[in-house]
């Protein structure tokens, strides 16, 4: 399956020397920040296209749309494009865990700073 982005989309976007930029999900729901991927033109039309999270594996160089072979799935709502061109935000529904971990977010194991009194 082949998609083709909107061209004045494509124009807006900056991509990386692979051609990709990064897309962070969020929760619909809850506002959590679920999980960071990547994605090239090609991802995004699929997933502006089907509402299914697609992105790019750089690892086996192949699409993937999560939950696919999981059953976590992405239901996309909202797609953002941020104000360079760079980062999308995805604004999901999200059935299962995001983090191939096996956590609700791929955030939820270390943190490194927290919200400090106010002096």
């Amino acid at each position: 399956m082949s998609e083709i982005l909107n061209p004045d989309i494509a124009a807006r976007l900056k991509r990386n020397d692979d051609g990709l930029f990064a897309a962070v999900v969020q929760e619909k729901s809850t506002g959590d920040v679920l999980m960071m991927a990547w994605m090239d033109d090609e991802a995004l039309a699929r997933t502006l296209a089907t509402r299914k999270a697609t992105y790019y594996s750089r690892s086996r160089q192949q699409y993937w749309v999560k939950g696919e072979t999981s059953g976590h799935t992405q239901y996309v709502h909202e797609v953002r494009l941020d104000c360079d061109g760079d980062t999308v935000l995805l604004v999901v529904d999200q059935v299962g865990a995001a983090c191939h971990t096996g956590t609700h977010t791929c955030f939820d194991t270390d943190v490194l700073l927290s919200a400090a009194p106010h002096e």
